[in-house]
């Protein structure tokens, strides 16, 4: 690991103003950033912890909306009372996330920041229809993941929590990777007031809808309805792990099992 400064401000706007130092990284749970500079992939003069600002870490109520700050540990959102009532699949989600270790450290707002293509919150906030509050703005989950570790938002600006309409219905499974317990293949599904929304996660560049599935699901939310929906494996990705015609068939076989699990 490379040799950098470090600051653990209290408040949002100190940590705003630190980090719009050039040469820096936010810290929010590690989980990626301190292995890539353990592994001496990454090389920031200053890391900024946001661990220091209680107010990132607030799980609450807002109306019909979830409001989750960016700071909450997977953990805590696996056991928060208001998130097991209101969003019980996203409760799931998180407590499947990793392993107890990055479960304890991990956050949701490092976890949308990052973008992995595997990861399993940014396939929550894509088929829940979350919006992503940041400093500068509001974003919604459809606008801000772009692409393989990347996003929407701009130098320096943070998220400071992400916001859950109430869904009608919502399920994830995933398929695990079993060394990383990342998702091969995951796939959220949700009813929600303006229609069916299915996201993809471990399929490519990158967290995406499948609007063939939604279409078919609009119609009729039951497994049967997604099993008939061709899954094509064109653009998904190929590895030592999986072909992209496996991750194909992962896709609707999860996709069924999820409308299984939403309905209960």
């Amino acid at each position: 690991m490379y040799a950098f400064t470090f600051e653990r401000p209290a408040s949002l706007a100190d940590a705003q103003r630190a980090a719009a130092a050039g040469g820096t990284k936010v810290l929010a749970g590690g989980q990626t950033l301190l292995a890539s500079m353990k592994l001496r992939l990454a090389n920031p003069e200053k890391l900024v912890d946001l661990g220091g600002i209680a107010e990132l870490s607030v799980i609450r109520r807002e109306g019909n909306a979830l409001v989750i700050g960016a700071m909450a540990r997977h953990a805590d959102v696996a056991t928060n009372a208001d998130v097991k009532a209101a969003i019980p699949a996203l409760a799931d989600m998180a407590g499947n996330i990793g392993d107890r270790q990055v479960r304890a450290m991990g956050t949701i707002g490092g976890s949308l920041a990052n973008n992995d293509p595997a990861a399993c919150y940014p396939a929550g906030a894509l088929a829940m229809n979350a919006t992503i509050v940041t400093t500068q703005r509001k974003i919604s989950a459809d606008d801000f993941f772009t692409g393989m570790f990347t996003t929407a938002l701009n130098d320096g600006e943070l998220i400071t929590s992400v916001s859950f309409p109430q869904v009608k219905r919502a399920a994830y499974i995933k398929f695990k990777q079993p060394a990383s317990r990342f998702a091969l293949i995951g796939v959220c599904v949700a009813q929600t007031d303006s229609g069916v929304r299915v996201a993809v996660t471990g399929g490519g560049n990158g967290v995406f809808r499948h609007t063939g599935l939604e279409q078919a699901l609009a119609k009729s939310f039951t497994p049967q309805a997604a099993a008939a929906v061709k899954i094509d494996a064109g653009n998904l990705s190929g590895d030592l792990h999986a072909s992209a015609a496996y991750r194909a068939n992962l896709i609707s076989v999860l996709t069924q099992r999820a409308v299984a699990k939403a309905l209960g």
